[in-house]
């Protein structure tokens, strides 16, 4: 079982780890209108939409990785970021949590991005 559990992890990269978190953050920003009672209305559907957006591209940047999801899901969290002020609804918790985890999907797609400009990785010389 140990064996099994190494490999599984082996498989799993950094991309990964973020691309979970991407799921998350966009089924938390989804529910978010339930779970902190959003106006209906725009506010709700933008949450709505956009975790959505967020999730979708979560999911298949895991089924089989492509570097235009990452810029998508950096589009979609600046989006996020910034629907607040776009859509006319700063100064409330829905503003809050747009731009926490608009700014936490754009920093992550921003180090997928980063870190496949680094493939291969830098090797270091072993003596």
């Amino acid at each position: 079982m140990e064996g099994i559990m190494q490999n599984w992890l082996e498989n799993w990269t950094n991309a990964k780890f973020c691309d979970v978190a991407n799921l998350i953050l966009g089924a938390f920003l989804f529910v978010s209108p339930w779970i902190f009672g959003f106006d209906a209305g725009t506010v709700s559907q933008n949450a709505n939409i956009t975790g959505i957006a967020i999730a979708i591209l979560a999911i298949a940047a895991l089924a089989a990785f492509a570097v235009w999801e990452e810029w998508l899901n950096l589009i979609v969290g600046l989006w996020a970021l910034v629907s607040p002020w776009v859509l006319g609804f700063q100064g409330t918790t829905a503003m809050t949590v747009h731009v926490i985890i608009g700014a936490a999907v754009a920093i992550l797609a921003a180090i997928e991005l980063w870190m496949m400009s680094q493939i291969p990785p830098r090797l270091t010389t072993g003596r």
